[in-house]
């Protein structure tokens, strides 16, 4: 069997370098093989591994942090198998920080118990990158580097390869028996983003125009704590986990007033807290204190931060330093089930790429990595079934159709209307002007940037057309117009989807 993965994180990997064991595998990048978001991971990956700790109290967080859009099959799975993947993660090379001998733990917000275990202080994910690429190339897998993906070959019904742009130029087609998309989230999509500049959503965008079903695209995580710099350099949770506060503009912490758990409140509380008190000193940012923690420490735990903020004439060991929330991470994508499988046979999703339900409305902190990583490896281990696609009872958010506009779309254009008008809060009327606009845009250049300029396009356009339809405030989906959740929008116990789509379907 051939299987062709698209994408070089986490969740590509580890699905290239499992299924590499029974089939062939080709393995395609739009950049370098090492670039992805899981790179510039840095707080790390949760998992119940200690005696103190259990699957139930991950599952618990988990599932409390969805803000009752979780699927808790998923969860379980998650949180259950989490444990033995770790284990194997450790097998293949990667170093997590120990001290005398025993893995050292993070506390990072909504969790329960200290459970996240780093690699290089807050070096987690190239850490994981590099030991994931070292077992790769031991593999005899086929790499193509800097080769977009247009679209998916699918017939009759199936997806049998993709369309690609080779480094040369040339476009030609990868065939295989399965695909396996990893392609990871569009945080490009918004002006301020801690992501890097290859997350423009191909595989999303790929698989939609292809007739798979998408869901949840409204819920866009928010980190609270970007540097207010350019780059946007993350700040990770774990710092605030390890006791550094937030302060506004007179040096008060804020967040107190705001939630009982202050700064390690659910991220969507925190990113909004963080918002209203910009917004109540002009939009100048606010500033995380971190100084408390000590220079020492916070240079051997936090060492790429500590250089970050020194490249940007920040001593943060001595100062506070300016912090803005920025688009993190995709809840939403490509309908999945727990084995990875899409609604279109021979296409599975894994990693931010695909919407397995797992994060809800909200994700929980370092949960990220551990989603890649359980479902590539099931994803993985169930590439024989890739005829039986997933089978969808109600409504998905495949049948909006995109408007195809005349002026050409202008990527900052685009980046600063998504912030303003959907992102950390929204209502009717803002949307209902993104969505005008966007229509009236268009995306024709044949060349990758083009296209990652009409695959954000695509996104924005289906983002707010689901932002619209959900009236109510859920997770990191706030609406100013509907500020409370609605039950007929939560998930049904009995029901994959929210209710809401089911009556939707019905009528």
């Amino acid at each position: 069997m051939r299987v062709v993965v698209v994408g070089t994180g986490i969740a590509g990997l580890i699905a290239a370098h499992r299924a590499s064991k029974h089939h062939d595998v080709v393995l395609v990048t739009k950049s370098r093989l090492s670039e992805s978001n899981t790179r510039y991971a840095q707080g790390g990956i949760a998992v119940a591994l200690f005696p103190d700790d259990s699957v139930e109290s991950h599952v618990a967080d988990t599932l409390r942090a969805g803000a009752g859009l979780c699927d808790p099959v998923a969860v379980e799975v998650l949180c259950a198998e989490g444990p033995g993947r770790v284990r194997d993660l450790i097998a293949l090379g990667v170093e997590f920080d120990k001290r005398d001998g025993e893995l050292v733990r993070g506390h990072e917000a909504a969790h329960s118990s200290r459970r996240v275990l780093h690699a290089g202080g807050d070096a987690t994910g190239f850490a994981i990158e590099s030991a994931l690429l070292r077992a790769v190339r031991r593999r005899a897998i086929e790499v193509h580097e800097h080769t977009f993906v247009t679209d998916l070959v699918v017939d009759d019904g199936i997806v049998r390869g993709v369309d690609v742009i080779a480094a040369d130029g040339a476009g030609h087609r990868i065939l295989g028996d399965a695909v396996v998309l990893a392609s990871g989230g569009a945080g490009q999509l918004f002006r301020h983003t801690t992501n890097p500049a290859v997350a423009t959503g191909d595989g999303i965008a790929a698989a939609w125009r292809a007739g798979a079903a998408v869901s949840d695209l409204e819920f866009y995580q928010f980190h609270p704590t970007a540097l207010a710099l350019p780059g946007n350099h993350l700040v990770s949770e774990a710092v605030r986990g390890e006791g550094a506060v937030l302060r506004d503009a007179d040096g008060e912490r804020f967040m107190v007033d705001v939630h009982p758990d202050a700064e390690l409140a659910p991220r969507d509380v925190v990113a909004r807290g963080i918002a209203a008190a910009m917004a109540r000193q002009g939009g100048r940012p606010v500033v995380l204190d971190a100084t408390g923690l000590g220079a020492d420490f916070l240079r051997a735990r936090f060492p790429g931060i500590t250089t970050a903020c020194a490249e940007r004439g920040l001593d943060w060991t001595v100062e506070p330093v300016p912090v803005t929330p920025a688009a993190h991470y995709a809840m939403g994508g490509i309908r999945t089930d727990i084995d990875g499988r899409t609604t279109l046979p021979g296409l599975f999703a894994i990693g931010e790429a695909a919407c397995t339900g797992v994060h809800g409305a909200n994700r929980l902190a370092s949960n990220s990595l551990l989603e890649s990583l359980v479902f590539a490896w099931r994803a993985a281990d169930a590439l024989d079934i890739a005829g039986s696609p997933l089978i969808l009872t109600t409504e998905g958010d495949s049948s909006f159709a995109a408007a195809f506009g005349t002026t050409p779309v202008d990527r900052d254009a685009l980046r600063d209307l998504m912030w303003e008008r959907a992102g950390l809060e929204r209502d009717a009327a803002g949307l209902r002007e993104a969505a005008a606009t966007l229509a009236g845009w268009r995306a024709d250049d044949p060349m990758p940037a083009g296209r990652e300029d009409a695959n954000l396009l695509d996104l924005g356009r289906l983002l707010v057309h689901a932002a619209l339809r959900r009236e109510e405030s859920r997770g990191a989906h706030f609406r100013t117009d509907f500020p409370e959740p609605r039950g007929v929008w939560a998930r049904s116990a009995h029901d994959a989807r929210p209710v809401a789509a089911r009556v939707e379907a019905a009528a």
